[in-house]
């Protein structure tokens, strides 16, 4: 894992805004959502409202899969899974604030913003992930495993 996450592209899609959060929810049937993050060098830190309805279904299965991927071609994707640990906190982390700071907005609207988040949340809860498993695919160097064994099948076969 050190190894992929010290990579150029290993270290920069860490540092994008949003991932995909994947999780079983309480019914049993899969979701993945748009969550905003920070990478801290070990963890993974999402935070959400404390009445979200993802936090039951990580309390009963704490195991999730997460994506990081890039818009253009080839894209470039991060997987990584691991278990969410919930750690409830009063207030507003300023974790919360930096993870959301990245997207455009003015000095005032940024004052609008974060007052308004202080007023609405009485509190956060964090969702924390240590990464036990990750994989990256940047189709130059690295491919999905499906593609990877076609590559190596049709090599076999052009070698027969």
């Amino acid at each position: 894992m050190t190894e992929i996450l010290d990579r150029p592209i290993g270290r920069e899609l860490p540092a994008r805004d949003v991932l995909r959060l994947a999780y079983v929810a309480k019914d049993g049937t899969p979701r993945n959502v748009p969550i905003a993050f920070s990478w801290n060098g070990s963890e993974i830190v999402m935070c959400t409202t404390k009445n979200a309805p993802k936090l039951p279904a990580l309390r009963k299965n704490p195991t999730v899969a997460l994506t990081i991927d890039t818009e253009v071609h080839p894209p470039r994707i991060l997987l990584i899974r691991g278990r969410a640990e919930l750690d409830v906190v009063d207030g507003i982390p300023e974790e919360y604030l930096r993870m959301n700071g990245s997207y455009e907005m003015t000095p005032e609207q940024r004052v609008e913003w974060e007052a308004e988040v202080r007023s609405l949340y009485d509190g956060t809860v964090r969702i924390v992930m240590k990464p036990a498993w990750v994989k990256l695919i940047d189709f130059e160097t690295t491919l999905p495993s499906a593609v990877d064994e076609l590559v190596e099948r049709r090599a076999e076969r052009e070698n027969a």
